[in-house]
């Protein structure tokens, strides 16, 4: 059984690596999916909308020819939601950080607004993935990322990468306020677990995170003083609560 792991944005792979290590004891069978733009060549022709990345995962997961033990960070934990919903066959267990913002009640955080924004998108995105590799990091660690895994993210960040952001964020837009049309009730259908970070403020309030848990029938792991990148900030207690969750899974 494999464990795939899927990050967002303006991420690459690396976010991953001091979960993976801590991990390394109980699980050999990992693998990380970059989606196109986000540390993967954006190929002619794909559309960077939130169908295509779902699609996208959905012929990656195909190829490993089993259910996967899945796992999804920031926009890589909604194309995790979204396979779930559509595809679960190809899901043995799911996991997902951002299920708040399948609440109706849930509203764009200031940067999601800000690239929706034709013109101050791209001053943004211009200003955030150009630069210097120094500046890209500073940034991040502005954030909340870890410095380490923050200059191995900011080496992968680029022009291509902007254009997947606006493009990404403005089909969304397009389909109206978030979380309303998902019948998140399907997600019931595998075993699932929400990652509540406590520090996180983008990703919807508690109680919009603990709604939509319990409507896709997952668990809670709370951790406590956690932001957004939580697997840079404590990789050990994030590494305790997916091997914890595995555990239970049949």
């Amino acid at each position: 059984m494999t464990a795939v792991f899927v990050h967002g944005n303006p991420e690459t792979a690396a976010v991953w690596e001091p979960l993976l290590a801590e991990l390394a004891a109980v699980r050999s069978d990992v693998v990380c999916l970059s989606p196109p733009g986000f540390g993967a060549p954006l190929p002619a022709g794909f559309g960077a909308t939130h169908a295509d990345y779902r699609d996208w995962l959905v012929s990656e997961l195909t190829a490993f020819g089993e259910p996967v033990d899945l796992v999804g960070h920031d926009l890589g934990g909604g194309h995790v939601v979204n396979v779930v919903l559509s595809r679960p066959d190809l899901v043995r267990s799911w996991v997902s950080d951002v299920l708040g913002i399948y609440d109706p009640g849930y509203e764009w955080h200031e940067l999601a607004r800000r690239w929706q924004t034709p013109g101050a998108g791209e001053a943004d995105v211009a200003a955030r993935f150009g630069g210097t590799a120094a500046q890209r990091t500073a940034v991040l660690v502005e954030r909340g990322m870890g410095r380490q895994v923050a200059a191995r993210v900011a080496a992968g960040q680029g022009e291509e990468m902007g254009r997947a952001v606006l493009t990404l964020y403005r089909s969304a837009a397009e389909a109206g306020a978030p979380g309303l049309g998902f019948a998140l009730e399907r997600a019931a259908a595998r075993p699932g677990l929400a990652i509540l970070a406590t520090a996180d403020h983008v990703v919807g309030t508690e109680e919009q995170r603990r709604r939509a848990a319990a409507r896709a029938g997952a668990r809670v792991a709370v951790l406590e003083g956690l932001g957004h990148w939580w697997m840079t900030e404590d990789p050990a207690r994030a590494a305790a609560v997916l091997a914890g969750f595995w555990a239970t899974v049949g």
